[in-house]
């Protein structure tokens, strides 16, 4: 099943911050932050075990708990068991999400992408979840920098055990689709370029965004697309830096990068356009991508993305960001630009 019909809106809701991503959220905040996006219409909910060592998941099933099964659609992640034994979450050597998720759980957290583990981590999920079946599963993050040069030999080791099982329970009924989800663009172009697993689409998070799409767009957009896959884009704001915030790629900005956003600013002033607007629509006017996922901590922000995703962007814009290689001159744009 192609990601564009299972997806019920273009608009999904990401909730690696309800995992205590770099603050620690209230409970009564977090349930909020679900509740309005429900209340928006958002019936897309991403999720995995990562996201605070299963805070994010447990905090997402018990919103969800009670509401129509059937009316939304529920992704989660493999690759990452949360064990019951603790450890100190500041001191995982998880790379460049070392610290995203100090705040999080301190239980245990281990990279395991084997059948068993796979099979072991959804029934974990579903029970943090408080549901009996997902939609989606992605097979989390498979080429982190902390794998160094080996990443290949995790990626074949989730070929053998995770890929395969996936595509079973998929083609069983257990869930309706299955892919990657990560924020490089060389798992994506391996998986696809293999024999036997069929994946129905990925999650590529950070890599098709105005500060960084031009790998993405070369190298795996025009096959997702000529193969009828989808893609949803994760962290459309690349980590808040596109709207203020402090970070990029979970590392303070750099130099280069806050000229980079400075000279967005300046144009999207200049027309008008809110910063929310421009990285959501920018994303969306790809044929291959079939939802957005931006995250979320507070329930404003929820409203904040309606109103960005339907706000009128003049033609004027996004041709000044061309104009100011801002933007690749290959990348399509919204509609009428």
């Amino acid at each position: 099943m192609s990601l564009q019909t299972l997806l019920p809106s273009r608009l999904g809701f990401g909730t690696a911050p309800l995992g205590n991503m770099f603050r620690a959220i209230p409970e009564d905040e977090a349930r909020a932050t679900v509740d309005a996006a429900w209340h928006d219409g958002i019936r897309f909910f991403d999720t995995a075990p990562f996201y605070g060592a299963g805070l994010a998941e447990a905090r997402l099933g018990q919103a969800l708990h009670g509401r129509d099964r059937d009316s939304y659609v529920l992704a989660t992640k493999v690759g990452r068991l949360v064990l019951d034994e603790l450890e100190d979450p500041g001191a995982r050597d998880l790379g460049e999400k070392g610290e995203v998720f100090r705040h999080g759980r301190a239980n245990r957290i281990v990279n395991d992408y084997s059948e068993a583990a796979t099979l072991r981590s959804i029934e974990d999920s579903l029970r943090r979840l408080q549901t009996d079946r997902l939609d989606i599963v992605w097979v989390h993050d498979v080429a982190q920098d902390f794998y160094g040069d080996e990443w290949l030999g995790v990626f074949e080791s989730a070929r053998r055990g995770a890929f395969r099982v996936l595509d079973r329970l998929r083609d069983e009924g257990v869930i309706r689709a299955w892919g990657l989800g990560v924020n490089r663009v060389e798992p994506i172009e391996l998986l696809l370029d293999l024999q036997g697993p069929r994946p129905d689409g990925f999650l590529l998070a950070g890599r098709y965004t105005l500060l960084d799409h031009g790998r993405a767009l070369q190298r795996v957009m025009p096959q997702v697309a000529a193969r009828g896959l989808g893609l949803v884009v994760g962290g459309p704001y690349s980590s808040g830096a596109l709207v203020g915030g402090p970070n990029f790629e979970y590392a303070p900005i750099t130099p280069p990068m806050q000229q980079r956003i400075g000279a967005l600013r300046r144009i999207a002033a200049a027309h008008g356009v809110g910063m929310k607007s421009a990285g959501l629509q920018f994303a969306l006017a790809h044929p291959a991508v079939a939802a957005v996922i931006p995250g979320a901590s507070r329930p404003e922000r929820l409203a904040e993305d309606r109103a960005a995703l339907e706000a009128a962007v003049p033609a004027a814009f996004w041709q000044a960001l061309r104009e100011a290689g801002l933007v690749h001159p290959e990348a399509p744009l919204p509609q009428g630009a």
